[in-house]
């Protein structure tokens, strides 16, 4: 079973867009291929908004606990105030905890000299496996205020992978977060191809070498592909010159087409919605070169 996670380094690029094309042409494409979703950008998940898919499970994330005070057993000593780091803790007849401003390191709980104080698990979320037109799908939904550690991350693309493996799924194709931090790291972790959606700007640029660095560090086999590479092709042309430079393969560059938004706004991928739209052909060869290089199973 073959791993490819799209990534970009910053957010808008049009990720989201090429993973439903991608979902569509797997399905309706020249050559049909089972695929197992996973949408691991939990902080601001929007796959599903194309994919119209239909919840089969849902399970709470556990994420960290927060600090509780018993008012009966807190005799306002003020040690927990002077321990905590974050200012969590306010003062009164019997302290109290600010969840807002816990996090969860527990040193409050270990200096209390009255055991007034207990570490409570705090739900962060829900991750679902969901069924959509063109296959499973996993994904989830943070809560508000609640952070990203990865942790989540790495749920939903486990769940997706087992359910890959247990189904016989040829493929797993993950829509990754922005940015390069943990929640990145655990989508492209064991991915056997990284697919960096980039856009013709000098944030699109900087960000893409930064994604290019991370996948390199982990030694991630990486493709390039450009998105409205038409609006600013002095900006493509230098993203292929310093990637030919690097020896990346550009293997793709989408224009810029309202046909896209209009899927958008109709709920489908552009693929399915306008098939012979200059993006939608562009989708298509990109879909059959990535596809290629993941059968090869090799460094490009």
């Amino acid at each position: 079973m073959k791993q490819l996670v799209l990534l970009s380094g910053k957010g808008g690029t049009g990720k989201t867009s090429v993973a439903a094309a991608f979902a569509h042409l797997a399905r309706h494409g020249p050559s049909p291929l089972p695929i197992v979703l996973a949408d691991a950008d939990v902080d601001a998940a929007n796959l599903e908004l194309v994919l119209a898919p239909e919840r089969i499970e849902e399970h709470p994330f556990v994420g960290g606990s927060v600090a509780i005070i018993d008012p009966a057993l807190c005799e306002a000593c003020g040690v927990c105030k002077t321990t905590c780091r974050f200012e969590a803790v306010v003062p009164g007849e019997s302290y109290r905890i600010d969840p807002i401003a816990c996090e969860g390191c527990a040193a409050c709980l270990f200096v209390c000299p009255t055991q007034a104080i207990r570490m409570e698990p705090q739900l962060a979320g829900h991750w679902y496996r969901s069924q959509t037109r063109f296959g499973p799908l996993f994904h989830a939904a943070l809560r508000p205020a609640q952070e990203n550690s990865g942790k989540l991350v790495t749920l939903v693309k486990q769940q997706a992978r087992l359910h890959a493996l247990d189904g016989g799924f040829p493929a797993l194709i993950v829509d990754g977060p922005p940015g390069i931090g943990c929640p990145v790291i655990s989508a492209a972790s064991g991915a056997d191809l990284a697919l960096i959606v980039a856009e013709p700007t000098v944030a699109g640029i900087h960000d893409m070498q930064r994604a290019l660095q991370t996948t390199a560090h982990f030694r991630i086999p990486s493709l390039v592909c450009l998105n409205k590479w038409d609006v600013y092709p002095e900006g493509a042309q230098g993203i292929e010159s310093w990637c030919q430079a690097q020896g990346i393969e550009v293997v793709g560059r989408i224009p810029f087409d309202q046909t896209i938004t209009q899927a958008m706004v109709r709920g489908e991928p552009v693929t399915a919605h306008a098939p012979e739209a200059p993006a939608s052909q562009a989708l298509l060869e990109l879909w059959k070169k990535v596809t290629t290089r993941l059968d090869a199973g090799k460094e490009p």
